[in-house]
Parts: C-alpha cells; structure tokens; sequence
C-alpha cells in the first residue's frame, strides 16, 4: 500500500501542475508521464515536446515563475508584508513555516520533485530509445537541458530545506537525490543525501550540461528561454559561491568574463550588462543580459495570488495587491544609494509606501521572471575574489564600478575607496541588495553566509543555529517516504 501511495503522490503533483500551470504559446508540451512509454520518444517532435515540458514545469508559477523568488527576497530584510496573508508568504517573511504541512512548505517541495521526476523520465527516456530517432549530439543537447533543469530544481531544495554548507562542511541532511524517473509503482522510500552530495549532483548536471549544450540557441529569445553553455557556466558560480568555493567561482566566472572593464563574454552568447538596466525588464526582455529567465504571454499568468508584479505593486500603480512594500528600514534607506540611480526608476511611492516597480506590467502580469542575470555573474566573481584572496582586490572593485557606474555614473570606486577586504566584501552585499532586489537572492545570501534572518516589524531576528534557519520537510514526503527524517 505505501509503494502505491507513493506513485500516488508523484501524479497528483503531477496534476497540481496541470491544474495551476501556464505555458507560453510556443511552448506546448506533452507531459512524458501522460503518454505512453512506447510513443513518448518515438518521433523528434515528439522528443522536443519532452524538453518543453520540463520547462513548461519549472516556470510554475510555485517555482521560478514567481514563487521561489519571491520566498527568498522576503526573507530578507528589505520587504514588509502588508497583507498578513498565509497564502501570499506572511509565514514565510515572519520565519513561521514551523508545520510541514503547511501550503508553502509542501507546494515548493511537491512541485521542485514534479520538474525533478519529468527531468529524469526524460533522461530515461533518451538513454532508452529516443537518441536513436535524433542525432547523438542532439539528444546529448536535449538531456543536458534537462539535467541543467533538473539542477536547478535540487539547488532551490537546498535553499530551503537544508542546512548551508558551512553548516559541517556538507555533512548534514540534505534532500533525498533522485535520479530516475518514477513511471510504475515501485519501493521510492530513500533516505536523504547529504547536502555535499546533493551538491555533487548539482554540479555534475552543469558540467554535462557546459559540455554538450550549444554555444548558442538560434536567436535572442531562445538564448533567454533555452539553456545554452553559458547558462550551465553561470549557474556553476552560483553554485559554488553557496558552497563557498571561491576559488571555483573565479574559475566559472571567468570563462565567461572578460578580465578587464567593459566586462563580456567572449565566447558563446555575447553576455554584457545593458545601458541602462531598466531595459532588461521591458519587452522583449531578450537582453544578452538575461541568461536565463521564465517568459509569459499576454493570454497567460504565471497564476493567480503568484505573480512578481502582484506582489510588488500596488493596485494604483498597475492593479497589484501591494503584498510588499518596501521597508524604510531596509535597503531603501542606504544613504549611498542615491536619488539619481537609474535603479531608483523603479521605485515608486503610493499610498505613503514605497514598492519596488520592476515588474510593472498590469492585467495578468506576465513580465518575464530573471532566474539568471549576467550582472549576478559579475557580482559573484566579485565577491569570490575579495573572499579569496582576503585583500581589496582590483578586479573586485572594478566588477563593482561596473554594476554602480551603469545606474549611478556620479559613484567611482577606487582600491582607496574600502580599508579592508572586509569593507569591500560588505560593499559588494550592498550591490547585491540593490541590483538583484525582488529576484530571488536575499534569503539564500543570508544563509550561505551564516548571517542571522533580520528582525523586521513584529518579528524577531533568526540565528543561524535557530529551528526556523531552514524549513522543515513537506508532510506528504514524511508520511510516503518512511526513510526520510524531518529538520
């Protein structure tokens, strides 16, 4: 009986999607789990179909269409919650998802397992039959997008779920790994990986994924929407900065990364950082700035009570519910952040509050979700230099003038600028809070670094050390899985 609960569980996430899910008009997939074994591979179209689909899952709107960036910023110290709304993450800002059976704690989890099951039935699939009907090298492109996906699927586990890698060196539990698809009813209990190995999976998925993916799609909006090799590089740092690998970091960023100002990629997709930043969050949102980002029609939604403009404006504005403004206490009120910083575009005041405007378009708010930004890349090889090599590194504060001096040309860094190491690594946190504001980073920068969740209004500062540091397991997976342990 508990073998067929299981499968049980899979399919209803699986259902969950289909229900809540919302696909791009181009992008029409067939999930491999609702057709047969015998056909699902059986033709290139059809194949193609299965890599849209995964896709097509991971921009639910409960993972990178919306939801998983949200949870993070508002776990941060930047964000007020207006609404005391459970169903819009009041418990997730206040650090009270203390149930497991709570809707947060169980949606990310059933539906990252979802993206993570469709992934490895499709490898399963290619290793089976389906690199038979394509050419090697592209099904050997088809399962690398699928394993860059299925990564990125694990990695927002572990931000959630499991302790940082500080945390023992990787040692304590992680998430269960799985690495084949669930198609039958079969024994699925399995214990949790350590968060190392969940990580060395991680990082074997992208390094396949750098390996066999192309240098680049056939044009800007696929370079946006499809991984290409400068993805799985991108993603690597980002990896290896929550592992604090900086040594890797610098090595990732830099195949990417020209060394000197302005800073490009060379190879591959022609990543550089756009003139003015506020260009990379209108239409067509196919900057060489965005690497990887979750696009939506205008007859679509990432879903409702879900969408990044929904959150962050007020229904004045764009007819948003104003979820969160802006704390006055927060990153709004650094003096160095100045009036005339083309970022401050998108703030806007309404109501006495004030609310980050970067996702401005109303109705069903489909602006595009940023997963992966070139400016993220210059922000981690920034800081993985200055927390290598523990000097004011020049590079460092080059990087920095950089992301500032395309927003704010009045500010000028110089190695003068910052007493120590320690000064300019805090300078370039700052950067983080104001550049990446509202896309997902806040949270998992915190914890990487064993910095405590801030005391915002009401609600008391976290430690490292605290219960609430991480969120405890989904219920469904502790009642199915019996060899898998809560937090």
């Amino acid at each position: 009986m508990k073998m067929k609960k299981y499968y049980l569980y899979i399919f209803l996430a699986a259902g969950l999607f289909s229900a809540t899910g919302c696909h791009k008009s181009n992008l029409t997939p067939v999930p491999t789990t609702l057709i047969s074994d015998l056909s699902a591979f059986s033709t290139a179209a059809r194949i193609e179909g299965q890599v849209r689909a995964v896709y097509a899952s991971i921009k639910n709107a409960g993972m990178f269409g919306g939801r998983y960036q949200i949870f993070n910023d508002i776990r941060g110290g930047d964000f007020m919650n207006d609404r005391t709304n459970v169903v819009t993450g009041y418990d997730i800002w206040s650090y009270t998802p203390s149930n497991s059976s709570t809707n947060s704690v169980q949606n990310h989890w059933s539906r990252a397992y979802y993206v993570i099951n469709l992934a490895n039935v499709f490898i399963d699939g290619m290793a089976i039959s389906g690199t038979s009907v394509v050419s090697d090298a592209v099904g050997k492109g088809y399962v690398a997008e699928a394993r860059l996906l299925r990564a990125l699927s694990y990695y927002s586990l572990l931000q959630f779920y499991a302790r940082p890698y500080w945390d023992g060196n990787g040692s304590k539990p992680g998430v269960p790994l799985r690495l084949t698809g669930n198609t039958g009813s079969a024994d699925y209990a399995l214990a949790r990986a350590t968060v190392a190995e969940v990580y060395t999976q991680i990082l074997a998925d992208l390094t396949f994924a750098e390996q066999n993916l192309p240098l680049t799609n056939a044009n800007a909006t696929l370079n946006t929407t499809r991984a290409h090799r400068n993805t799985a590089i991108a993603l690597k740092t980002r990896v290896y900065l929550s592992m604090q690998q900086y040594g890797n970091v610098i090595t990732e960023a830099n195949k990417i990364v020209s060394a000197t100002a302005p800073f490009t990629a060379s190879t591959g997709v022609a990543h550089a950082l756009q003139a003015d930043v506020t260009n990379v969050f209108k239409t067509p949102y196919t900057t060489t700035e965005s690497i990887l980002s979750m696009p939506f029609a205008s007859n679509e939604a990432p879903g409702t009570q879900n969408q990044l403009g929904y959150y962050y404006c007020p229904s004045a504005f764009n007819g948003g519910n104003g979820e969160y403004s802006l704390l006055s206490t927060g990153i709004i009120s650094n003096a160095g952040w100045l009036a005339t910083d083309r970022r401050k575009a998108m703030i806007i005041n309404s109501g006495g509050k004030t609310y980050l405007s970067k996702f401005p378009t109303g109705g069903n708010f489909t602006d595009w979700a940023p997963v992966i930004r070139y400016a993220e890349v210059l922000l981690n090889l920034a800081e993985a230099r200055v927390r290598s090599t523990n000097t004011v590194d020049a590079q460092a504060v080059a990087l920095l003038n950089a992301i500032r001096g395309r927003s704010d040309a009045s500010t000028v860094f110089t190695v003068g600028s910052f007493a120590n190491a320690a000064a300019l690594a805090d300078a370039i946190m700052t950067e983080r809070r104001i550049e990446l504001m509202g896309e997902g980073f806040a949270g998992a920068d915190l914890t990487r670094l064993g910095l405590p969740l801030p005391a915002k209004p009401g609600v008391n500062s976290i430690a490292p050390t605290g219960q609430q540091y991480i969120w405890p397991i989904s219920s469904t997976e502790l009642l199915l899985n019996s060899l898998c342990t809560d937090n």
